[in-house]
C-alpha cells in the first residue's frame, strides 16, 4: 500500500428533516386538531483514530464525504428518523485542520479517540408544535436546517519517541534494523528510503519505544531539491532528535551543517526547543586512538554541547550503550512529565508552534 501522509476532504453533515403539516383526520371526526410530527436530526460526521491503519490511502481517492440526512416528520405525530453519523477512520497522529481558517482543529493520537468534526442540521418542526390557546389550527411548520461543511486538510505525523536525521548512505536505516524488528529496504545507493521507517525497540516483556528514520535530506531540501523537507514533519511528536554524522564524509562537518540548516528553515524553534544527541557513524574504521581524536575535533568544531555516541551501525558496536541510554532518558522524562504538568503544557504548546510552523509545506 502506498505510504500518504496528506489529504484533502470535504465534509458534510446531513441536513435535518423537515417538519409535517398534518391534521387529524377519521371517521366522525372531520376538524381534529394538529398532528404534524417532527423531522429528524441530519447525522453529524466524527473523526475517529484507527490503529489497524497507517496510510492516508484510503481517504486520498475519495474526496467528498456526507453524512445522512434527517428523515421528514409525518402524520400522527410521528418523528422521522435521525440521519445516520458518518465516522471517518485515519490513522494515529493525524492532524486535521481547517483550510479557511488554517485552524489546527485537533490531534488524534489514541486509538478510539474520536471527535465531533461536522454538525448535523436540526431538525424541523412539525405544525404540532405551533399548537396554542389561541391557535388551535396551526398551518406553520419549519424545515430542516442544513448541516454543517467544511474543507479539511488531514496530515498524518507518525508517533515516535525518537527521530532520526542525516544525509543519504549514512546507515539510518541499518541502524533501525538492527536495533529494532523492523526489516526496512537497505541499498548502497542514494535515497534507498522513500517513506518513513517505524522500529519498535523492546525493552523486556512489556516496555518499549518506538525510533522513525525518516527519507534524507540533502543542501537545498527546503526548495524541493532530494526528495524535500516536509518529512520533517513526521519527527514534530519525537522526544529527541538524532543527528546522524557518516565518519567516512571528507567533510563531516559540512554534512551536520547542512542537516542543521534544513531543519532551521523547517522550524527554527524544533532545532532549539528539541533534545539533540550526535550519533557518529561507521566508528569501525577507526582505531581507537583516532576515534578519540576524531570525537574532539567534532566536538571542537561544531561547538557541541549534547551527548555524543560513536556507533557502527553494521557491526552493532555502540548500538546497545545507545539503546540503554536512550531508554533511561526516555523513562526519566516520562517520570517528569507524570509529575509535572506544566512540564507536558509547555512541551505542547512547542509542538503546536511547531505545527504551525510546519503548515506552509
Amino acid at each position: 500500500m502506498q505510504f500518504i501522509d496528506k489529504a484533502l476532504i470535504f465534509i458534510k453533515a446531513g441536513q435535518g428533516g423537515n417538519g409535517c403539516l398534518s391534521f387529524r383526520r377519521e371517521k366522525f371526526i372531520s376538524k381534529g386538531g394538529p398532528n404534524g410530527g417532527n423531522g429528524g436530526n441530519g447525522g453529524n460526521i466524527f473523526i475517529i483514530g484507527d490503529n489497524s491503519i497507517n496510510t492516508l490511502s484510503n481517504l486520498k481517492s475519495k474526496y467528498f464525504y456526507k453524512a445522512e440526512d434527517g428523515h421528514p416528520g409525518q402524520h400522527n405525530n410521528m418523528s422521522g428518523k435521525k440521519g445516520k453519523n458518518l465516522y471517518i477512520k485515519v490513522p494515529i497522529g493525524t492532524t486535521v485542520i481547517d483550510i479557511e481558517t488554517s485552524e489546527i482543529i485537533f490531534d488524534i493520537i489514541i486509538s478510539g479517540q474520536y471527535f465531533k468534526i461536522a454538525q448535523g442540521g436540526f431538525k424541523g418542526l412539525g405544525n404540532t408544535c405551533f399548537k396554542s390557546s389561541i391557535n388551535q389550527i396551526p398551518i406553520k411548520i419549519t424545515n430542516g436546517k442544513k448541516g454543517q461543511h467544511r474543507k479539511l486538510i488531514l496530515e498524518l505525523k507518525l508517533i515516535a519517541d525518537v527521530g532520526i536525521l542525516g544525509l543519504p548512505n549514512i546507515g539510518k536505516t541499518t541502524l533501525i534494523s538492527v536495533i529494532s524488528r523492523a526489516h526496512p529496504k537497505i541499498a548502497n545507493y542514494p535515497f534507498t528510503t522513500l517513506y518513513p521507517n517505524l522500529g519498535v525497540i523492546k525493552m523486556g516483556a512489556y516496555d518499549n519505544f518506538i525510533i522513525i528514520d525518516i527519507p534524507p535530506l540533502i543542501k537545498g531540501a527546503f526548495k524541493g531539491a532530494g526528495l524535500g523537507i516536509t518529512f520533517i514533519k513526521h519527527l514534530i511528536r519525537s522526544r529527541v532528535l538524532f543527528h546522524f554524522i557518516d565518519i567516512s564524509y571528507s567533510n563531516p562537518i559540512e554534512s551536520f551543517k547542512i542537516i542543521i540548516n534544513e531543519l532551521k528553515k523547517f522550524s527554527l524553534n524544533m532545532f532549539i526547543k528539541f533534545p539533540n544527541w550526535l550519533i557518529l557513524n561507521k566508528i569501525d574504521l577507526l582505531n581507537e586512538k583516532k576515534r578519540y581524536i576524531f570525537v574532539k575535533y567534532i566536538i571542537k568544531h561544531i561547538n557541541w554541547k549534547g551527548p555524543i555516541f560513536p556507533i557502527s551501525s553494521i557491526t552493532g558496536e555502540g548500538c546497545k550503550e545507545l539503546v540503554e541510554a536512550i531508554y533511561l532518558w526516555l523513562n526519566k522524562q516520562y517520570k517528569i512529565i507524570m509529575k509535572d504538568k506544566k512540564y507536558l503544557e509547555k512541551e505542547k504548546n512547542t509542538r503546536n508552534i511547531i505545527q504551525k510552523e510546519s503548515l506552509k509545506y
